[in-house]
């Protein structure tokens, strides 16, 4: 099997690299379009993230280009970690790497002591679904619409970090 591609912390030059990873994925699906303006945060991807007190990996691709990235980003009102920004180039799928990226987000989420961790998905992205279910996280009823150029409609999906105490025996 071929080893992982290594996984750093984004940087501002990411950008437009980011961008073509998320562009592609997009393009997957029907109706589902990249426009820039949707996206002020990719312009400076690490100080957006860091600015919210959160933090952007990526995986770089041989060759160049990003093979896969992920944001996490705290929600403290909620005692939440918030995943984004969670994409992988399809040479890369089933090979690991995006658990290897979820486990640099949870890892971030339980040094910060937080309860759960969330995140919103499409209603097209199943595949994605079905790793966030893999990985524990439940869909949780209603669903939010973006208003954007892709007229996007997104799942709400949660996972708790710390077990909820059992009830106490009568």
């Amino acid at each position: 099997m071929t080893a992982l591609p290594p996984i750093r912390p984004a940087r501002d030059a990411d950008s437009e690299p980011l961008a073509a990873l998320i562009a592609a994925s997009f393009a997957e699906y029907p109706n589902c379009h990249f426009v820039w303006e949707e996206f002020p945060e990719l312009r400076e991807p690490a100080t957006s993230f860091a600015a919210r007190g959160g933090k952007l990996w990526i995986a770089d691709a041989p060759g160049g280009g990003i093979a896969g990235s992920l944001g996490a980003t705290p929600v403290p009102e909620q005692n939440a970690v918030e995943l984004t920004k969670v994409y992988v180039d399809p040479a890369f799928r089933g090979a690991g790497l995006a658990q290897a990226l979820f486990a640099e987000a949870l890892a971030f989420a339980e040094q910060g002591d937080f309860a759960e961790m969330m995140l919103w998905s499409d209603t097209r992205f199943t595949r994605g679904h079905r790793f966030y279910e893999k990985l524990g996280f439940r869909r949780w009823a209603g669903e939010r619409y973006l208003a954007d150029v892709s007229a996007t409609w997104e799942y709400h999906f949660r996972k708790p970090l710390i077990p909820m105490p059992l009830p106490a025996a009568p």
